[in-house]
């Protein structure tokens, strides 16, 4: 199985990148590309734009991406209550590839903060609008106050109870 795992945040130090790649790696035999949202970086999209420039380069990359993979995990970094900017132009842009983006891939949905909301708006959102953009969720799940339940420099989830649910989630990709 192929797997694209990403933070949906251009920070350096994602914690939504490493909940996604590590969320991924729980996946027995999968092959994981983990995509850095750096290497995506467009014009801010508008009409205008996508008349003078057409479909860029990035955006149909990473529509490319998504359609190779197997199976796609997201960790949603909220700013705002929402998605973050480089998240929002590159899905913009790919949107105006096809509105299907996720391309009916199945897929988990993730968020993490600093704080005990565990970026749960922005993925409530996600959840709310992934069948418009042909994303079949298989799970989702909310990790409240990251650096009280992974540790960073293991790389690994300490809580029993998050961890169970992280393994749990995977299982549903390959059911």
């Amino acid at each position: 199985m192929k797997v694209l795992a990403f933070g949906a945040t251009n920070s350096a130090t994602s914690i939504n990148k490493l909940l996604a790649q590590y969320t991924a790696s729980l996946i027995e035999g999968a092959s994981v590309e983990v995509l850095d949202l750096n290497e995506f970086e467009m014009p801010i999209y508008s009409p205008e734009r996508e008349a003078q420039l057409g479909s860029p380069e990035q955006a149909q990359l990473f529509y490319n991406k998504i359609g190779h993979a197997d199976a796609i995990v997201i960790s949603f970094a909220e700013h705002n209550g929402s998605y973050t900017a480089a998240y929002k132009n590159l899905f913009d842009w790919t949107s105006r590839i096809d509105m299907q983006v996720f391309q009916n891939k199945p897929m988990l949905m993730l968020a993490t903060s600093p704080g005990p909301g565990g970026a749960n708006s922005v993925l409530t959102g996600a959840i709310n609008s992934a069948s418009f953009f042909a994303a079949d969720v298989k799970g989702s799940l909310s990790v409240p106050s990251f650096f009280d339940n992974f540790d960073v420099e293991k790389n690994q989830v300490t809580n029993p109870e998050l961890q169970r649910s992280l393994v749990e989630l995977v299982s549903k990709l390959s059911a």
